[in-house]
């Protein structure tokens, strides 16, 4: 598995992206995630985007963190936000998402943000699993969905 950075707005992030959107219409029945994204926001040293290419150069895993500081929107000085985390269906279970989050968390950290936050579902138990295993705990909602019933928050000390 080679792991890279790339632009979010990169064919292949692109690809991702309007799989995982995909996803979230299936499994909540809307038009995907609104949250407003722009691909300078994963640019070093304020963000980072990552793939994940399988040994035939196909882009099977993706996720990136953005800076984030008090906003208004419940996020703190210092914050780092998780974005876009998907592995497709065919290569999940094999640790990518876990690889992922930690290459994330490390580059946050370097870039001296004390805090990684990320707004999930309560119709992704999946990732819900993932990020309480990391060592993510409940936090207050924040974001573009902080007030919606389904969104669920959470936050890992750097």
């Amino acid at each position: 598995m080679n792991i890279r950075n790339v632009s979010f707005d990169h064919p292949d992030a692109v690809k991702l992206n309007n799989q995982v959107q995909g996803e979230y219409v299936v499994r909540y029945g809307d038009e995907g995630d609104a949250t407003p994204l722009a691909p300078t926001d994963f640019d070093p040293p304020n963000g980072l985007y990552l793939i994940a290419y399988d040994e035939l150069g196909t882009p099977v895993a993706s996720g990136g963190w953005r800076a984030q500081d008090d906003n208004g929107e419940g996020n703190q000085d210092g914050d780092a936000e998780l974005k876009r985390m998907y592995v497709v269906d065919s290569m999940r279970g094999r640790g990518l998402a876990r690889r992922i989050l930690a290459a994330l968390e490390d580059d946050a950290r370097a870039a001296g943000r004390i805090r990684m936050v990320l707004e999930t579902g309560a119709k992704q138990p999946e990732a819900v699993a993932l990020y309480e295993s990391s060592g993510y705990e409940p936090c207050g909602k924040f974001g573009f969905y902080r007030f919606h019933e389904l969104s669920l928050c959470f936050a890992k000390a750097l």
